[in-house]
């Protein structure tokens, strides 16, 4: 099960909002070995839903990180329902 944060990381990862829509327009997660973000990358390794392509020079030896086919399938999977919209009725003036 992934945790809020998680989530995060693989839509943000993927460039797609909070309810995993969009048009997955990159596939990167750039964070150093200090960040909390790096130990979050570390456990969705684990999972199997990033792969850790090391550290980068072009990314000042920060670790550049991918979402794979099980991750992009595990976050459509756990993003949440948009609400619909409800038609607004218009208010009554008040006299």
């Amino acid at each position: 099960m992934l945790t809020p944060e998680l989530l995060h990381i693989l839509q943000h990862s993927l460039g797609v909002n909070e309810y995993g829509k969009g048009a997955m327009y990159r596939n990167r997660f750039v964070t150093g070995t200090e960040t909390s973000d790096f130990e979050k990358c570390m456990k969705l390794v684990e999972a199997g839903f990033m792969i850790d392509r090391g550290a980068i020079a072009m990314y000042g030896g920060m670790h550049y990180f991918e979402v794979t086919d099980a991750g992009k399938a595990a976050m459509r999977d756990a993003s949440p329902e948009k609400p619909k919209n409800k038609r607004r009725r218009p208010r009554k003036p008040s006299h």
